[in-house]
């Protein structure tokens, strides 16, 4: 019985497609490492995780990698966007859309791929909340929430 990959890279050859084996890289997904995959005796690097449309997947199949680094590129963003929260010539309504748009998009990149867990749910929560450090007045996280259309918090 020949393997998935050999028939993969026969069929590509049917169409006129080469594998890059420089380029091409496997990882088995809740599986120990071992035994080799090769394609016309070369040997495919085997990795414990890598990036793919901005996400990243790892061996575990778990989520915790990716919503670490999408917390951290969210942060940067943030960051960046220091002078408009600091700024007075911006309204409260233009600072949430600003914060809407150029944070919570970066946050939330590739979401729909992550377990939603009580623990995730609370470091999403938990940034949300310190990056409105900028509001005038001192609300609660319900009113928070609601004011950056994030529903209620539990």
């Amino acid at each position: 019985m020949r393997d998935k990959t050999t028939e993969l890279h026969e069929t590509g050859k049917k169409l006129g497609l080469k594998i890059n084996i420089k380029k091409t890289k496997i990882m088995k997904v809740k599986t120990r490492k071992g035994g080799t995959v090769s394609i016309e005796g070369e040997d495919i690097e085997e990795v414990d995780q890598f990036t793919y449309l901005g996400s990243i997947m790892d061996r575990t199949g778990g989520t915790d990698a990716d919503i670490r680094t999408r917390i951290s590129k969210a942060r940067q963003a943030f960051a960046m966007l220091k002078p408009v929260w600091k700024s007075t010539a911006f309204t409260e309504n233009t600072k949430i859309q600003i914060f809407i748009t150029n944070v919570k998009s970066v946050l939330f990149y590739g979401a729909e791929t992550w377990r939603l867990t009580a623990g995730v749910q609370h470091q999403i929560q938990f940034f949300i909340n310190k990056c409105t450090f900028w509001w005038p007045e001192t609300i609660n996280n319900k009113r928070l929430w609601e004011r950056t259309n994030q529903g209620t918090s539990n």
